[in-house]
């Protein structure tokens, strides 16, 4: 296991255990509590959370488990997820508390032992350090539904800079699925991480950049804000058209959120 993912393992883990500690004392109606993501309640996003962990796990160890996920995703493209999500949420807070925590510990063991190069996804296919970096991102992204909908403000941490470092990867990934030839140069992107430190990526020369806070570009690639109520800047055609597009999770892309 090399240290990089050893360190994406320990902000996994501590992602998690945040968003746990968030949900872990609600009650029933506090479960039952609609957040951004039309029909899903804060159930539905633990739920979805503790499925696609299982389902990483299956990617990592057990090729006959994941071909059996993949046969039940291509009979329902569009609607596997909700489906898989809902039926979670019907479980009472304490299992479904219960079978989250043990994904998450069972998702850690299985990534932290992989040897097999890539592992399948429903996208490219995944290191493990790429995994654990995806899962981060998702855990962190629903994490920010469920602090909406409950009405507490969620409290950055430097642990936002796997999720920027994935929207900085997948840039010519938002291009191709949006139908739109990906830029052949690099960009440089200048971030403001939220200690106040700078997160450069790319050329120091590069002719297109990208400048503001690193909170906002993970909240526009996860579709969190609309791009007209973050502080980013971009330089050159290609960089501004990605602010327009840019996306870090699999699938196509989403409605996004309405400016405030």
């Amino acid at each position: 296991m090399t240290d990089v993912l050893t360190t994406v393992l320990m902000d996994l883990s501590a992602e998690g255990d945040a968003l746990e500690a968030l949900v872990a004392d609600l009650g029933q109606d506090g479960w039952r509590t609609p957040t951004p993501a039309p029909g899903w309640d804060v159930a539905t996003q633990i739920s979805h959370l503790a499925w696609t962990d299982e389902v990483a796990v299956r990617a990592a160890t057990d090729k006959e488990a994941w071909d059996a996920v993949v046969l039940v995703a291509l009979a329902d493209p569009a609607g596997f997820v909700d489906t898989e999500a809902r039926a979670g949420a019907t479980a009472t807070p304490a299992d479904l508390l219960a079978r989250w925590r043990a994904g998450r510990l069972a998702l850690q063991g299985a990534l932290a032992a992989y040897d097999g190069g890539r592992m399948p996804w429903f996208g490219p296919p995944m290191s493990p350090t790429s995994m654990a970096t995806a899962r981060l991102m998702e855990t962190w992204a629903h994490g920010l539904d469920v602090h909406e909908a409950l009405g507490v403000a969620p409290e950055p941490t430097n642990r936002i800079r796997h999720v920027a470092h994935l929207a900085v990867r997948t840039r010519d990934f938002a291009f191709v699925t949006n139908s739109v030839p990906p830029p052949a140069a690099e960009f440089r992107i200048d971030l403001v991480a939220p200690d106040g430190d700078v997160w450069a990526f790319g050329p120091e020369d590069a002719e297109q950049t990208v400048t503001g806070s690193a909170l906002d570009l993970c909240l526009l690639a996860t579709q969190r804000i609309n791009r007209a109520d973050t502080d980013l800047v971009a330089t050159g055609p290609d960089a501004d058209k990605w602010l327009d597009l840019a996306q870090c999770f699999a699938g196509p892309p989403g409605e996004g959120r309405k400016a405030s």
